[in-house]
């Protein structure tokens, strides 16, 4: 296995990649992966190393910058809340990551994948609401409000993966994200895993009392349903 960590820039910021490939001279898809609020943590970079295991390239972007991690509740609060509160400084973070992934000589720039975990669920469902030039998006227990600007249509395949008992996504907010899909995706899905809270493919983000608790059982099917809709998505 080929790995590396790639820089690129957001305006004056810098950011730091984490790739694994079968070798860098051989074209093949890419699936983006968008951390969850922690940073470019290990789970994210393993997450990279999962998809060359199927035979892509993975890139864990690093939407910090700086390859920042938070350690606590407070610190990743502090990282994550100003994407929230502006997405359009979101997805221009997340467009200067799929740009340079593009770029990169051992990427086939036309089979392009992103998936993402919690805050990163988020992250790719934007970059489908962008309509990147992406084969699909993939959210695994993701934030699934719209953001504030303007979506007219979604054209890449959505996949949300969800806790049906996720604190985070009550029923409101997943009623308000079908409607969305409803309204503007053009060929999206959703699966809701019953007695499943939020964070359930993570198995360091274990706290019962703050809604996070790993299920073996649904990471291990979510994995699976990854698996196949990229096999679809990249024919």
């Amino acid at each position: 296995m080929f790995k590396e960590e790639v820089s690129y820039k957001d305006g004056d910021q810098n950011c730091i990649a984490f790739v694994a490939s079968h070798n860098e001279k051989e074209k093949r898809p890419a699936v983006v992966i968008c951390h969850a609020w922690a940073g470019r943590d290990d789970f994210a970079c393993n997450t990279a190393m999962k998809m060359t295991e199927m035979g892509y390239v993975g890139v864990a972007l690093d939407i910090y910058g700086d390859k920042k991690i938070g350690t606590n509740t407070e610190e990743n609060s502090a990282l994550m809340n100003p994407f929230i509160e502006d997405r359009k400084k979101l997805i221009q973070r997340l467009e200067a990551g799929y740009n340079h992934v593009r770029s990169l000589s051992y990427v086939d720039e036309n089979n392009i994948a992103a998936i993402g975990f919690c805050f990163g669920g988020l992250c790719a469902l934007d970059m489908a609401r962008s309509n990147l030039n992406l084969k699909g998006v993939v959210s695994f227990h993701g934030l699934l409000m719209a953001p504030d600007y303007e979506v007219k249509s979604i054209k890449p395949k959505i996949l949300a993966l969800h806790g049906q008992e996720d604190p985070m996504v009550d029923m409101e907010k997943l009623t308000e994200f079908i409607n969305e899909m409803r309204e503007k995706a053009e060929d999206w899905q959703l699966h809701s895993f019953g007695n499943t809270v939020h964070a359930f493919t993570n198995p360091d983000a274990n706290d019962p009392s703050f809604g996070t608790v790993y299920s073996a059982t649904a990471a291990s099917r979510s994995f699976k349903m990854l698996e196949n809709f990229l096999s679809e998505s990249f024919t």
